[in-house]
């Protein structure tokens, strides 16, 4: 895995350097001072993970990262203040390190960065996939895909309902539906998508999952029958 540093502090710069060395798979690529260094640097070479900077001179990390296209590294975010949590996760950013940073912080970071670029290569085939990945209280969790019952938009977040708990995932409705296999679930309203292995019957209009009733539009009825391979 390799990264690339970007901060106008050289002395923070030389001590995330230091504590990449203590990931053994973990390589720093280049170092830059500036996120308009950084963004002509990504655009000739690839880097698996950005440690960012938020604050600097011209353009900040934030900014960087709204820059860059969605192929774009996998980022942590390194700053000495906490008032830019809220807005960088909101930018879906791995996580949000606040200097001074210790080892056993700075790894549990690299750990959860890990976890996502696993989840983004793109060897790895939708259908064939036994999990996603979800951000849960700014953790990425690991969730079972065969454990979903369905999924709820709610606003500017999806509730993935499982038969114990919901996730509230800051999405929308297409994006999961974009990444759970087509195989296993159907979009059955603007606000649902359901897992037709979990469906147990249809009635009055809604079909039912572990007693929970799920509105089926008329627009998504037709396929829904088609997929339910009804006798």
């Amino acid at each position: 895995m390799n990264c690339l540093i970007v901060d106008d502090n050289i002395i923070a710069r030389t001590t995330m350097a230091q504590l990449a060395t203590q990931v053994k798979d973990l390589v720093v690529t280049a170092e830059c001072a500036t996120a308009v260094e950084a963004y002509n640097f990504l655009q000739e070479q690839t880097v698996d993970l950005l440690l960012l900077d938020i604050e600097m001179p011209g353009m900040s990390g934030l900014e960087l990262t709204r820059n860059l296209a969605k192929s774009s590294p996998v980022i942590i975010f390194t700053t000495s203040k906490k008032e830019y949590a809220a807005e960088a996760f909101e930018l879906n950013v791995a996580d949000y390190l606040v200097k001074p940073v210790t080892v056993s912080r700075f790894i549990q970071a690299i750990d959860r960065a890990r976890e996502v670029i696993n989840s983004k290569k793109e060897d790895v085939k939708v259908e064939d996939q036994e999990f996603v990945f979800i951000r849960d209280s700014n953790i990425i969790r690991r969730l079972k895909i065969d454990d979903i019952l369905f999924a709820e938009a709610m606003g500017d977040y999806v509730k993935l309902h499982t038969a114990q708990k919901f996730y509230a995932v800051h999405s929308t409705l297409k994006t999961v539906e974009e990444r759970l296999p087509a195989s296993k679930f159907v979009r059955v309203h603007r606000s649902y998508i359901a897992a037709l292995n979990k469906i147990d019957s249809i009635q009055d209009g809604a079909l039912v999952i572990q007693g929970k009733p799920i509105p089926v539009a008329d627009a998504y009825r037709a396929a829904l029958n088609r997929r339910m391979n009804i006798l």
